[in-house]
């Protein structure tokens, strides 16, 4: 009998690189909710376990103290895949009861049910990632699921999974308007906005609900004249400044400050972009901060697919549109100019005039007319001063992941600069 069930990563993690360096793939956010969060909506009675790459678990740990990450008993397990982008009909493809059972798509593990052994057969060894190899023996069925494979796809179904998200948070959601409205704020198609307590929507604000809901978390103030257009999701605590253009598709998660121009972006958490200038179809990770007047490009002029680096490849994303991909704890100084589908890594400073690389590796300094390494002591000191605006410790599992990445990122800086120099 299935009565856990544990979300895990696969071998397909590294396309999501650089936004998974600090994070599981399944604690990305797609829509208002992460993609863990998703999961446990569609099965809210079954007590969830996480699994990890091993370097990240002890941060894990501290984030969900009452979560087995990576234990494993002789209960049944339903094994789910924590890039599935969960829908409705989600339990029912891959429900807690029946027999045990693979579901693959191509060479790729969806999910797994086994309804005893799983603690026999992973707890000797807890794999990086698992596959349909960690389960041999078991009968398999072919399935099509909709997953996340790449940051173009989460930046992709960003509005739609707004929609998707408010109907699973409607049985809770309550009374739509909890904040304060003051007089001279203006709602467009009021019945698809939702404001949490303690919400202040400031004089001359827009609210136009007409292309899509707009949901507002608790305690977040948009400041005077400021414009959302939903579909959009702004969360607790988030400050949006006076005069920003927050268009469709947008996502901006919880304690953010965020200004300027942005559409069809999704800004995790903590990050800040307070001032002027354009920000579409990106995606930036935690305690990432835009300099004043940061633009980005998310159309080429030939209006043609964009190619973005993922992993040391170049992938054609399939889409005209794609911005800006910026991995956590990363800053670029004012008048930044990124080009279209540039990738910057975890940790990293760019600053200088004219476009950086499209490609900037994690613990990078520089820009245009060079970069070097950026000395992991010093980098974990300035995280450890912005986290603490917040009223945020570093702590030692968050040093320790940040050093990891550190060591597993030297061979992109190394084949980064050589590379330079033979250009050069």
């Amino acid at each position: 009998m299935v009565n856990r069930i544990c979300i895990f990563e696969d071998q397909h993690y590294r396309r999501l690189l650089p936004l998974v360096y600090i994070r599981p793939e399944y604690e990305l956010r797609c829509g208002i909710l992460t993609l863990r969060q998703k999961i446990e909506k569609r099965y809210p009675k079954t007590p969830i376990t996480l699994h990890s790459r091993t370097y990240l678990a002890g941060l894990l740990r501290d984030e969900n103290p009452n979560t087995g990450v990576n234990k494993f008993n002789n209960d049944g397990y339903l094994f789910l895949n924590g890039r599935i982008l969960a829908q409705p009909d989600t339990a029912t493809m891959f429900p807690i009861d029946g027999s045990d059972m693979l579901y693959v798509d191509g060479d790729t593990l969806v999910a797994a049910r086994l309804n005893r052994g799983a603690g026999e057969i992973l707890e000797r060894k807890v794999p990086e990632a698992l596959n349909a190899n960690s389960f041999k023996g078991l009968p398999i069925t072919e399935t099509k699921v909709k997953m996340l494979s790449y940051p173009w796809d989460l930046i992709g179904n960003n509005g739609s999974e707004i929609l998707s998200d408010l109907a699973l948070l409607a049985p809770v959601i309550g009374e739509r308007i909890k904040g304060t409205l003051y007089e001279g704020a203006h709602l467009v198609n009021r019945d698809q906005i939702f404001i949490g307590e303690g919400t202040r929507i400031k004089p001359g604000v827009v609210l136009d609900a007409e292309g899509g809901p707009i949901f507002i978390g608790s305690n977040a103030t948009v400041f005077p004249n400021a414009v959302i257009e939903g579909p959009a999701f702004i969360g607790d605590r988030t400050l949006i400044k006076a005069g920003a253009k927050i268009y469709e598709d947008t996502s901006i998660g919880e304690v953010c400050k965020v200004g300027g121009e942005v559409e069809a972006s999704i800004i995790h958490s903590y990050s800040n972009k307070q001032h002027d200038g354009f920000l579409g179809h990106a995606y930036l990770g935690k305690w990432v901060n835009l300099g004043a007047d940061t633009n980005n490009s998310d159309l080429k002029n030939n209006y043609g697919s964009v190619k973005i680096v993922i992993d040391g490849k170049q992938v054609d994303s399939g889409s005209m549109f794609m911005g800006l991909i910026m991995g956590d704890h990363s800053k670029s100084s004012i008048n930044s100019m990124f080009n279209t589908g540039t990738v910057v890594g975890v940790s990293s400073n760019v600053f200088g005039s004219g476009f950086p690389p499209k490609f900037v590796p994690s613990f990078s300094w520089g820009g245009s007319d060079g970069m070097t390494s950026y000395d992991p002591e010093r980098a974990l000191e300035v995280a450890g001063r912005v986290m603490a605006r917040r009223k945020i410790q570093l702590s030692a599992a968050e040093r320790d992941v940040l050093m990891t990445v550190f060591n597993l990122t030297n061979d992109e800086r190394m084949s980064f600069a050589q590379a330079k120099k033979a250009i050069d």
